[in-house]
């Protein structure tokens, strides 16, 4: 039963397809007469493809322990991508490629118009596209409709991820070097007052411990009044100032080890705020292509025409039911 009327329903849509298949003629050739027309009037695009690879860090490592394959040499995973991502679509570097090739001229948008700045932000998104692709790398596709201005945008693009990144990275790195600077300078400071009372005591007779202990040897060994009275002065110096020169022997040895450790890290902060760093491996450079991208207008034109009879045919069926509603009234 259900299938019968199924087969009742389509040849009724058949009988019905063929009553209007005048307009419906007609229609697919206005169409496609009319798509034609529009696809040969739309601009012609080409692309432009760059190809880069994020790094693993952005940095050089001072430290012993670190391993330098993965400092240099480590393609980035996939957070690193997304974070390089995230630089492409940046206002600095889209400000600066908008700047450099005067895109609101080139996209004919007037700055006067009202939303000009939204109007040239559509425009920049629809002609330039930063993707992940499954291996890992981030592929840069320019449209234009010069090629060769579509290439030198997407190259120019690759040429400004280091400046864009690098201006971002010292925006913090700077005041970390000028903290670790002004801390090693504090160190060296403290250590160079801590030399000079030091010295004070040495001047003093004061000796260090170990040498100490070997006083009361001395003093028992002195065949002469004048050495006795030598060595008891020493005794008596170091037994005064002993204990002060031992704390700052110690303490000379801590601020050692401290201002070692500080200066490795002022010359890490030095190197991350001053030195200008790759942060991509660039796999693929742009070239001008010799091939339009855009319009497919094959595609244009069987969409456009096909949409056109569907359109027909839905507006053909109401009007049918509409009749056959009057008619039942």
């Amino acid at each position: 039963m259900a299938k019968m009327k199924s087969d009742q329903n389509t040849n009724e849509l058949l009988v019905f397809t063929f009553k209007n298949r005048k307009i419906l003629f007609f229609t697919g050739l206005i169409a496609g007469i009319a798509s034609i027309i529009v696809s040969l009037l739309l601009p012609v695009l080409y692309e432009s493809n760059a190809i880069v690879f994020p790094t693993a860090t952005s940095t050089v490592s001072f430290n012993a322990q670190s391993n330098a394959k993965a400092s240099s040499m480590d393609f980035g995973e996939e957070e690193n991508a997304e974070q390089l991502i995230q630089i492409l679509q940046s206002s600095p570097l889209r400000n600066r490629i908008i700047e450099k090739f005067d895109l609101a001229k080139v996209y004919d948008i007037d700055p006067k118009a009202d939303g000009y700045y939204h109007k040239l932000g559509k425009a920049y998104e629809s002609h330039i596209h930063f993707e992940r692709t499954r291996f890992g790398s981030i592929n840069i596709s320019v449209l234009d409709e010069s090629p060769q201005l579509a290439a030198d945008i997407a190259n120019k693009i690759v040429q400004l991820i280091d400046t864009v990144k690098n201006d971002l990275i010292k925006e913090r790195t700077i005041p970390a070097f000028e903290i670790n600077k002004r801390k090693l300078e504090q160190l060296k400071l403290s250590q160079e007052n801590l030399n000079r009372e030091m010295d004070s005591l040495s001047q003093l007779g004061v000796i260090d411990a170990l040498s100490r202990s070997s006083l009361f040897a001395a003093l028992n060994e002195s065949k002469t009044a004048e050495d006795k009275e030598f060595f008891k002065n020493q005794i008596e110096v170091n037994l005064k100032y002993g204990a002060r020169y031992d704390a700052l022997s110690d303490l000379r040895e801590f601020r050692i080890e401290k201002m070692t450790d500080q200066e490795v890290s002022y010359e890490q902060a030095e190197s991350d705020a001053i030195e200008n760093f790759n942060h991509k491996f660039v796999v693929e450079s742009a070239v001008a292509s010799d091939k339009k991208a855009k319009p497919k207008r094959a595609i244009i034109v069987l969409v456009f025409t096909f949409a056109a009879l569907i359109l027909m045919f839905i507006a053909l069926l109401i009007r049918d039911r509409v009749k056959q509603i009057k008619q039942a009234v």
